[in-house]
């Protein structure tokens, strides 16, 4: 698996519509759910536990951190996983595509795609990289 492969099967969700705890492509995604999609080519899935639309308690975090396919990295790359916040605490999933980010977003009803700008990137807590990727 290589960072350009996580990254083509995050775009296949595109334009899938925002649901919460969704976890069907072309159907409903939410943020973990599409991450969980593209873990899901190459790795068994650790599903999460039912979850608030604005997870707390480190909740999403968590979650990421259970994954054993995941090792936490300092800078983000093409195809590694995006922890973010818009408050306090991490409660959104991203997959970085370079320059661009991929995710279910609820403000805009659906998976997008667009800039990774200051904004979003200050938005970052912490980025999780695929283990066993290939170059």
């Amino acid at each position: 698996m290589t960072p350009q492969q996580i990254v083509a099967r995050a775009r296949e969700c595109l334009g899938t519509p925002f649901r919460h705890q969704g976890r069907l492509p072309g159907v409903a995604l939410d943020c973990a759910g599409l991450a969980a999609y593209v873990a899901g080519g190459w790795y068994e899935v650790i599903e999460p536990t039912a979850y608030g639309r604005t997870p707390h308690d480190a909740q999403l975090k968590a979650w990421v951190e259970r994954q054993p396919y995941l090792g936490r990295t300092t800078e983000a790359m093409v195809g590694d996983l995006l922890l973010m916040r818009f408050t306090k605490e991490p409660q959104h999933l991203g997959i970085c595509a370079g320059e661009t980010l991929i995710h279910s977003y609820q403000s805009v009803g659906k998976v997008v795609e667009h800039n990774l700008d200051a904004i979003w990137r200050r938005r970052i807590v912490a980025v999780y990289r695929f283990m066993g990727l290939e170059s």
